[in-house]
């Protein structure tokens, strides 16, 4: 992130820009290349927990390529560098959002089931700092927001990474059972942010607790 705008995206900052969706195969599963085609369908994000339907096709990239923890998942619309929707499904408390090795002096804060909304929009913005490059964040507005039918919050914030490049986000979040559930948009601010808020805001207003 970030380079990247998803939360998995920081652990590879360096690769450079992915190229957009060329490789899927077409079906639901992971094809040759780094995306899986996730169709306008109800489907399971993260470890499971979760289910959203997206109001057209996206794709889902590859876990792979990421230090990625179970409850999170990544997606893309016309690649990562321009834009994403990560997805927090049941994160437990003592549980941090990213790998991170603990001999690193700077360390992005763990969830703890207690956080308050400032709380864990201060995470947030740790996790654009230490892991993303952010030179600079910028909190737009952090309002009450029900979120799988429980009271939840919206955190709007801006970033200027280190390529030059202003992102803009959005993170949409509660907490159940002691669990963190979220979404996190987060595009290139030109442009990309508003072509896509839509489709965030109908995933984000679709999701639902899988009963298991």
């Amino acid at each position: 992130m970030f380079r990247k705008p998803l939360i998995a995206a920081a652990s590879f900052a360096l690769l450079g820009p992915l190229s957009a969706c060329s490789t899927l195969d077409g079906g639901g599963g992971l094809g040759g290349g780094d995306y899986a085609l996730v169709r306008a369908a109800p489907h399971s994000v993260g470890d499971g927990a979760m289910v959203v339907t997206p109001p057209h096709e996206w794709n889902r990239i590859r876990a792979r390529l990421f230090d990625d923890v179970r409850a999170v998942e990544d997606w893309t619309l016309n690649g990562p560098y321009l834009d994403g929707i990560s997805f927090i499904s049941g994160l437990k408390s003592g549980k941090a959002i990213v790998r991170q090795d603990r001999q690193e002096y700077r360390q992005v804060p763990k969830y703890r089931a207690d956080m308050t909304p400032p709380e864990v929009a201060a995470m947030l913005e740790s996790l654009y700092r230490v892991r993303g490059g952010a030179v600079d964040f910028k909190t737009l507005g952090l309002a009450p927001r029900s979120f799988l039918g429980q009271p939840g919050y919206q955190f709007d914030f801006e970033h200027l990474d280190g390529d030059e490049v202003w992102r803009k986000g959005r993170a949409v979040g509660t907490t159940v059972n002691g669990r963190l559930y979220l979404t996190l948009y987060d595009a290139v601010r030109s442009h990309y942010y508003n072509a896509s808020i839509a489709d965030y805001e109908a995933i984000t207003e679709s999701a639902r607790l899988k009963h298991r």
